[in-house]
């Protein structure tokens, strides 16, 4: 019989593998990227377009046909590029386990195929090694795992034996045996990619009311089509020339520049983050960060440097506070003469008893291993202590609460203070205050102590200890963090501190940083209420809030509880187990820098710089990118009311006033002259007052909407529509009768021109909801003076070339054409600005200066 300590034999393991299969992650069922494809084909608003297209080649107009399938087609395969990626968590869960594991097979060490490993199997590890299934330790020599993409820790976590060690953690130090205890589908890492897969990717609020618009757009459109098709039957059409005016005007109203001006403006915000260390990885999610109005946030790394440093020395003689930057090789001793001369005491036994070191490169000590332990060694150096050869040392277990070290005839001893004070003969006076202090303020406290281990039987060496001293070490915060904390209360956002520390140290840190205010919440994740509802309630919270040794679960419910709410989450993490969070909440952020891939695939926004300011900044530019889509959609939607109402007056009058301009003059307008303006519009800055209260989440509102149809398009379609009438009567027409061909295209040139030069108004007028046109400078975005210039050239091109203005239907304007048209410009700028004024006294909104004032109001 095979012993533990021996292995499996080659048969066994073979039959092993046979039964229970291979160790390797089980894959989910991913979409095709035809499927994924196809999908940006069909969504509603393409579904329109593409029935456009269809009765555009139906109705004899290919030319139309063709100009709406390109935009489809480039809409679609741009989309699919972006979100390509953004489903591919599972397979990078299968890319942390190692590729060999060396086992005992026949009783010899060999490496083997991580994934042939099985259960029973006797796995041997060391510092470096990935752990490639769950483990069963049976022999540990000091051995030490990071588990942070498992638990959120940030410390290495030592074992020993009889403890279960989970695949995809690795050794930070020491080396082991362990048995296999669980492969494959069975391991805690599969556990977390079923989280995962539960987890689904919500709709992004701009998705939803996009989809309600289109909706909108839609039935409008089918209604409006058939309707005047309808009426076009009864003023004596015939049936074919019926069928093909409702064609033209359902796609009149279908806005076929809408859907790409979007996806541009959230594409240059996905820029403009890139250059703020954010990258976005889902288009919409620009729009959403913007919308944000929660953050759940890790503290370790987001919120801190992730770098331990010793602050502060407790002695019998004293405290001693230390000054020192980092890593950096000196340091400020500062407290009673006889404390600082017993810091180098107090470092040296504590250096005993860890394995972390720091290493001098560029004037800087770079940590290797446990970052708290290296903080130890920082300190020794510092105070001139150097590394003395190994002793027997044996390594933290949670019974003992401490690790210690044999050297010759001294036993030191380091670990938690409750751990090492009660073995001590004796501790100073007035000690615990002291403690209770520095962990008040969100230190970590280790305690230190040693003994003359000469004569003293083994059993007793760890008890009737001398008191050494008391080392508080601190991850300092981020600098810039509690700035952007400040702007994020604000902006009416919410806060969350999600951690694994203790709920102390997690409290401390969060009112250092100005995170948690004096009503703000600490929970521990072990105490969560068990319904989402109860749990939403209690972390939905203004002060701040922080849920300490909080598990995946936990970050998954929260995210789930305050959606519920109906806030918009933003949720941050770096681990495997943050990815079913991270795709839970409406924005995802991973950790760039020290995040694992399974977080950044399942995450929609990674910080390069993995700081929490660049989340506050990211939301910034999201919100800039969400005003800039509300004015190129007013934009849009006024330009349709102008294209609808010759139609419309077609139609009421019985044709008595001809149409005053045609389907191809509208798709003209739509993705021709309107497209550069829209553009430009989604390229405004950012006004001063962007974070200045809850973030707005409805697209198109009420408000947008009158003021595009009731108000901006209105004007340009009664000035369009009489600049037609009245060069239509000066060319001999009058009511009721047919005009002559080339007085009605010129008509429907002017009158053309006239929705151009009034687009061209709105486009300044868009720019702002509160300010008048000639209270900002056109300077701030030199890119809409250029989309305008390039209008009034595709103007002139569109009417002064005949092939274009044959095929389009126009004809160059008369001088009194071109008077008429031009006036659309002051229409439009007065009566935008007299209902600006209105507005700010029926709203009492003063107009501050542009630099305090956000133009969208």
């Amino acid at each position: 019989m095979i012993t533990r300590e021996q292995g499996l034999t080659s048969t066994e393991a073979a039959d092993r593998l046979a039964r229970v299969g291979q160790n390797a992650v089980p894959q989910q069922r991913r979409v095709s990227p035809w499927r994924m494809l196809f999908a940006e084909l069909t969504h509603l608003l393409a579904v329109l377009l593409w029935i456009a297209a269809a009765l555009s080649v139906v109705a004899g107009m290919p030319a139309l046909a063709i100009a709406i399938v390109t935009i489809v087609a480039l809409n679609a395969v741009f989309a699919f590029a972006q979100e390509y990626r953004a489903d591919r968590s599972a397979q990078r869960l299968r890319q942390l386990l190692p590729a060999t594991a060396r086992v005992v097979r026949d009783g010899t060490a060999t490496a083997v195929p991580a994934v042939e490993l099985v259960p029973g199997d006797l796995v041997l590890l060391s510092a470096g090694d990935r752990v490639a299934a769950d483990l069963t330790v049976v022999r540990s020599a000091s051995l030490s795992l990071d588990e942070s993409l498992l638990t959120g820790e940030s410390a290495a976590v030592p074992h020993e034996a009889g403890d279960l060690i989970r695949g995809g953690t690795f050794v930070v130090q020491g080396e082991a045996a362990a048995v296999v205890a669980a492969t494959g589908a069975k391991t805690a890492l599969a556990d977390i990619g079923r989280l995962g897969e539960s987890a689904t990717r919500p709709p992004s609020p701009m998705a939803m009311e996009l989809r309600r618009v289109v909706r909108v757009i839609a039935i409008i459109a089918a209604v409006v089509g058939v309707g005047l098709g309808g009426v076009s039957l009864l003023l004596g059409l015939g049936l074919q020339q019926a069928f093909v005016f409702a064609i033209g005007v359902s796609v009149a109203l279908v806005p076929e520049g809408m859907l790409p001006t979007v996806t541009l403006s959230l594409a240059r915000g996905a820029e403009l983050m890139a250059a703020k260390h954010a990258l976005v990885r889902r288009l919409d999610a620009v729009e959403t960060l913007g919308a944000t109005s929660f953050i759940c946030t890790d503290k370790t790394g987001t919120l801190t440097e992730n770098r331990m440093n010793v602050l502060e020395v407790v002695t019998a003689a004293g405290r001693v506070e230390i000054e020192g930057e980092g890593y950096g090789p000196t340091a400020t001793l500062t407290g009673p003469a006889d404390a600082v001369a017993a810091v180098p005491l107090v470092a040296r036994t504590a250096l005993r008893c860890v394995e972390g070191r720091v290493a001098l490169r560029d004037g800087r000590w770079e940590a290797s291993g446990d970052p708290m332990e290296a903080a130890l060694h920082c300190l020794a150096l510092r105070v001139g202590v150097e590394v003395e050869p190994e002793g027997r040392r044996h390594p933290f277990s949670a019974d003992r609460l401490l690790s210690s070290s044999v050297d010759g005839d001294v036993v030191s001893v380091l670990g938690a203070t409750e751990g090492v004070l009660a073995r001590c003969r004796a501790v100073p006076p007035g000690l615990q205050g002291e403690i209770d202090e520095l962990t008040g303020a969100g230190r970590r406290v280790l305690a230190v102590a040693s003994r003359d281990a000469r004569g003293v039987p083994a059993a007793e060496l760890g008890h009737d200890l001398d008191f050494v001293g008391v080392i508080a070490l601190e991850d300092p915060p981020r600098a810039g963090v509690r700035e952007a904390l400040e702007r994020c209360r604000a902006a009416d956002i919410r806060i969350a501190m999600i951690t694994g520390d203790h709920p102390r140290t997690g409290a401390a840190i969060a009112r250092e940083i100005g995170l948690l205010e004096p009503h703000g919440v600490v929970l521990d994740g072990a105490a969560l209420p068990t319904t989402d509802a109860e749990l939403a309630d209690l972390v939905d919270h203004a002060g701040g809030v922080v849920v300490a040794r909080a598990t995946p679960a936990d970050k998954l419910r929260i995210a789930r509880a305050l959606r519920s709410h109906g806030h918009v989450v933003a949720m941050t993490g770096d681990g495997v187990n943050d990815a079913p969070a991270l795709r839970e909440a409406d924005v995802g952020v991973a950790m760039g820098a020290s995040g694992s891939d399974v977080a950044r695939e399942a995450a929609d926004v990674v910080l390069l710089d993995d700081h929490f300011a660049t989340i506050v900044a990211a939301i910034e530019l999201g919100r800039a990118t969400f005003k800039n889509i509300r004015r190129f959609l007013t934009y849009h939607l006024t330009d349709n009311v102008a294209e609808l109402a010759p139609f419309v007056v077609w139609a009421l009058t019985g044709s008595a006033v001809p149409l005053a301009i045609g389907v191809m003059q509208v798709i003209a307008l739509d993705l021709g002259s309107d497209m550069l303006p829209a553009l430009a519009l989604g390229a405004e800055p950012a006004r001063a007052d962007v974070m200045q209260g809850r973030g707005r989440r409805s697209v198109v509102d009420r408000a947008l909407l009158l003021r595009a149809f009731f108000l901006l398009g209105l004007t340009e379609a009664v000035v369009a529509m009489l600049s037609f009438v009245v060069v239509l009567s000066a060319g001999g027409w009058r009511w009721g009768q047919t005009p002559a061909p080339d007085a009605l295209a010129i008509a429907s040139g002017t009158a053309f021109a006239a929705i151009v030069f009034g687009q061209m108004a709105t486009a300044f007028a868009c720019r702002s909801t509160v300010r008048p046109v000639w209270g900002l400078d056109p300077r701030t975005n030199r890119l809409l003076l250029g989309a305008v210039a390039a209008q009034a050239v595709l103007l002139v091109a569109f009417l002064g070339i005949p092939f274009l203005a044959s095929l389009l239907g126009g004809a160059w304007p008369s001088p009194t054409g071109w008077l008429l048209a031009g006036s659309a410009v002051p229409a439009v700028i007065v009566v935008d600005a007299v209902s600006k004024r209105i507005r700010r006294r029926r709203t009492n909104v003063p107009l501050l200066p542009i630099a305090h004032r956000d133009a969208e109001g």
